[in-house]
């Protein structure tokens, strides 16, 4: 598995695309989040900040780049070869991933240590992590099932819209919002419980207990996003 995982980083900092989705795309928005903080703020709260910097990471770093990379590996045959050694189909995705996943942990890492440099920290550090761990799970599910109906990289570019596009809407629409309308269909969207355990988090003021009980729809969607994976996730291009 970290023989694959370290091929797939060398492999990530030699595609052009993949590194700008990956890497310069959400830091560039994030930055400018972050510089204009007071603005967003007003409009939200810095909870609201916290949320869609995640999320940018989240879906333009992780979610495009799994769905890309397994794409990418399916159409040269490199699934198909890797599948004749002697490592397992979980060890073989779990190398291909770990990089990426590793690379959107650091940069949420980071980018919310700025935040909370320029800004203040969060109330509660330990259900940040928390909340941003849970999207990260999230997110890899829904890359892995929308990696099952992407033919190519190039049609990668499409299948990832509806997700990468609606997760950040979702994420603003309760980050400005609020979840005090409207509360159910908010929390079940893909992001919507996330957000809003992200703004908990950073804004405080809420009991933990409470906060945990927003997981339950985040894993909710991971479990849907595994089993479409594991329905319609191919080793070899679709003849």
């Amino acid at each position: 598995m970290l023989a694959i995982a370290f091929s797939e980083l060398i492999q990530i900092f030699r595609n052009r695309l993949v590194l700008v989705t990956s890497l310069v795309m959400p830091v560039a928005v994030s930055a400018f989040f972050i510089y204009q903080h007071e603005t967003f703020a007003a409009i939200g709260s810095l909870g609201y900040i916290a949320a869609v910097v995640v999320f940018t990471v989240g879906a333009f770093g992780l979610y495009t780049t799994t769905v890309t990379t397994l794409a990418s590996r399916r159409q040269n045959l490199f699934l198909k070869r890797l599948r004749s050694t002697s490592a397992s189909d979980g060890g073989i995705l779990a190398g291909l991933l770990l990089p990426i996943t590793v690379i959107t942990l650091v940069q949420a890492a980071v980018i919310l240590t700025v935040l909370a440099t320029v800004t203040g920290g969060p109330g509660n550090a330990v259900l940040l992590a928390v909340a941003v761990v849970a999207m990260v799970g999230m997110m890899l599910g829904l890359g892995l099932a929308t990696a099952g109906v992407t033919n190519s990289p190039e049609h990668a570019q499409v299948t990832t819209l509806p997700i990468s596009i609606g997760s950040i809407a979702v994420a603003s629409w309760v980050g400005i919002t609020g979840t005090e309308e409207l509360t159910l269909l908010k929390r079940m969207l893909p992001g919507g419980s996330a957000t809003e355990l992200i703004m908990n988090a950073w804004n405080g003021g809420v009991a933990m207990a409470d906060s945990l009980l927003l997981l339950a729809p985040t894993l909710a969607w991971v479990v849907v996003a595994v089993s479409l994976a594991s329905r319609f996730f191919r080793w070899e291009p679709r003849r």
